[in-house]
């Protein structure tokens, strides 16, 4: 399938997000070029980290740009950094933490040297699909703490509900209405060929 189709369908297993305003003023106020992006709350490493993963989860394509040319990994560090509490922020720096070990085994090896295979091989060893176990949460049950599998699968939920909730994806790949005066009822495929509507309170990622 191709992405643009993809993108407009991709509500339907990945659940629902709230776009109040705050949020999406938190978005449009990440403007800083990826090269001289600071994390507020990610260390320097983390912000790399995430950079590569998000990339590599919604990549560039022919017509669409990349999760980093959005300012996505710039979204989501200012949306731990303001919304999350002081035990989730606790508990993402760990799964980052366990991240960059399973990238970077050796503690002395550059993080600039990790390569796009190797965070491949991550997502596709942890990052799980519907109906797969993750043996790591059935091990220990009672952890308040993410297993790799939860932290990557919130990661890309979080990276595709702000790709999808920037301006220019609303715009140009979902259902735009700039004046959402009516109320709309009926089959999504007949009322908009299958695309999710832009500007909704309630955007399907």
């Amino acid at each position: 399938m191709k992405r643009r189709e993809a993108l407009k369908n991709i509500g339907l297993t990945t659940g629902f997000f709230v776009a109040t305003p705050a949020i999406v003023s938190l978005l449009q106020s990440c403007t800083s070029d990826e090269k001289t992006w600071i994390p507020e709350f990610l260390t320097q490493d983390q912000g790399v980290i995430l950079n590569n993963l998000v990339d590599i989860i919604l990549p560039k394509t022919e017509g669409l740009p990349s999760a980093t040319e959005l300012n996505v990994p710039q979204f989501i560090d200012k949306y731990i950094n303001e919304v999350i509490d002081d035990e989730g922020q606790a508990n993402i720096k760990n799964a980052f933490n366990q991240v960059i070990t399973i990238l970077k085994p050796n503690a002395e090896d550059r993080i600039d040297r990790i390569t796009n295979e190797n965070y491949k091989a991550l997502l596709d060893e942890y990052m799980l699909v519907k109906d797969q176990v993750d043996t790591e949460r059935e091990a220990n049950t009672e952890s308040l703490e993410f297993t790799k599998s939860e932290f990557l699968n919130t990661l890309k939920v979080m990276t595709v509900y702000a790709y999808l909730t920037t301006e220019q994806i609303g715009e140009t790949v979902l259902k735009y209405d700039p004046v959402p005066s009516e109320y709309y009822c009926g089959d999504l495929q007949e009322l908009t060929g299958g695309k999710a509507w832009s500007l909704e309170n309630r955007l399907i990622i």
